[in-house]
């Protein structure tokens, strides 16, 4: 059994699931294999979370071989206690030695290969000086579907960062936001997020009236006023997966064309949650969104796509946006977040997560959507 607090355990025949799937998608893709260092990727494959550091940490994946994990010695300790470590094989190397000469060995002189987007240039470099004949395409780029689908134990967690986001949205609409600067509202969205068992808070963000129409404005010392329109968006980690979600709030009751934007950009959100269901291209969630706001002649002012993936990170692949083919799969979880933003007066935006299941879609937040009056 599990709950919200104590999430079913990865197994290290979770992670080697994954580190297969990962060099077999490799191999599908052209590839000779998957290199990955300190982060998210190494994170999802192997639950071993180093420091990115200049001593080289690389997990080498290729189809048919045992994985290889290359340390530094004096990390070894640390990843042997990584619970994907029983799934594969460490390589050590100590200061004063060549790491690229220990990773090498493990490469295809000639092969092209698939690295994490946050590798260090100088240990792609190095891998590139000892072997010159390899060549290198970012994994976003290669393999943007390698933490797209997510499993049973990871929709888990998923939920569970949902239902905190959605928590710290119900009592921060219990505080006084008129009187108040935007970054002490933004202290109390964090305060929130780790009282609901976030262990890590990546944004808040508290724009208000003008300022909430730019959509990645940080909480500012801007005064919050009676009659704002104020956009809340946070998120962060929890279980190691993430949350994210946006409401948009008013101090006090809103206009008309405050209200009436508000309901646009609500009607604009659910038709980018129902239009959500297998094999549509992530493309459509976006023109679902976007054709509302169009329609009712904002269509300039939504200036940003839908959506984004969420996993072990609060952005990642696949993304809503018009240009994006890939098939929607099943476990695919995605945030839906159209807006409208009026430069000099106010924005609105409103976000749920979204999760693909077999014949459609599941919003993983439950918040009202309405227009919330707040003091």
């Amino acid at each position: 059994m599990s709950s919200p607090n104590q999430p079913v355990p990865f197994t290290a025949d979770d992670y080697r699931a994954r580190m297969e799937r990962a060099a077999r998608s490799a191999a599908e893709a052209g590839l000779a294999g998957v290199l990955v260092a300190p982060g998210p990727d190494l994170v999802h494959l192997t639950g071993y979370r180093p420091v990115n550091t200049e001593r080289l940490t690389l997990l080498v994946l290729r189809a048919g071989e045992d994985p290889v994990l290359v340390v530094p010695t004096l990390e070894a300790p640390d990843a042997e206690r990584a619970v994907g470590s029983p799934a594969l094989t460490l390589r050590d190397w100590t200061d004063g030695k060549d790491p690229y000469a220990v990773s090498a060995p493990l490469l295809d002189a000639g092969g092209r290969f698939g690295i994490s987007d946050n590798a260090w240039a100088m240990h792609l470099l190095g891998l590139q000086q000892f072997l010159p004949g390899t060549s290198y395409v970012s994994l976003t780029q290669a393999l943007p579907m390698l933490r797209a689908v997510k499993d049973a134990a990871e929709l888990e967690r998923l939920a569970a960062a949902g239902a905190a986001a959605d928590a710290t949205y119900e009592e921060i609409l219990k505080v006084r936001f008129s009187g108040r600067k935007e970054t002490e509202v933004a202290a109390d969205l964090a305060a929130l997020l780790k009282q609901f068992g976030h262990s890590q808070v990546d944004f808040t963000v508290v724009g208000s009236g003008p300022n909430g129409a730019n959509p990645h404005h940080e909480a500012g010392d801007r005064t919050i006023e009676g009659g704002d329109m104020v956009v809340l968006d946070f998120g962060g980690l929890k279980h190691g997966y993430g949350s994210d979600t946006s409401r948009t709030v008013h101090v006090g009751e809103p206009t008309a064309e405050e209200q009436r934007v508000h309901d646009i950009v609500r009607e604009a959100q659910d038709a980018g949650c129902r239009a959500v269901r297998p094999g549509i291209a992530c493309q459509e969630i976006d023109r679902a969104a976007r054709a509302v706001i169009t329609e009712f002649g904002y269509g300039e002012r939504f200036i940003h796509r839908t959506g984004h993936g969420i996993g072990v990170t609060t952005h990642e692949p696949p993304y809503m946006i018009e240009g994006e083919e890939q098939p929607l799969v099943p476990g695919m979880c995605f945030s839906v977040e159209p807006g409208i933003y009026l430069p000099g007066r106010f924005g609105v935006r409103i976000e749920d997560i979204v999760t693909v299941t077999e014949d459609g879609g599941q919003r993983l937040n439950t918040t009202a959507r309405e227009l919330a009056i707040v003091e």
